[in-house]
């Protein structure tokens, strides 16, 4: 299922890729590690951006009501698994 958040996470993650592969090179040419590490915090918090963002736009629109779902202990189920990657 698609959300409206999906195409914003996906660039992010594109960007962070790109960003990763410079990191690479950083590190091929020998760099300092301050620098390295900053830049490696700067992905990794990118990344965790977009997953959280992912996880709660999941929750919002998948999960929102309880009262209009099926198995309200599916859902429930659902949400547990999700909320691990928070």
């Amino acid at each position: 299922m698609t959300h409206a958040s999906h195409p914003a996470i996906s660039k992010r993650l594109k960007r962070s890729h790109g960003h990763l592969r410079k990191i690479i090179e950083m590190i091929d040419e020998g760099r300092p590690c301050a620098e390295i590490a900053q830049q490696l915090h700067a992905v990794e918090k990118a990344v965790q951006q977009a997953k959280k963002t992912l996880i709660h736009d999941h929750i919002d629109h998948c999960l929102s009501d309880v009262t209009e779902h099926e198995d309200p202990q599916e859902m429930l189920a659902e949400f547990r698994d999700i909320s691990k990657y928070l």
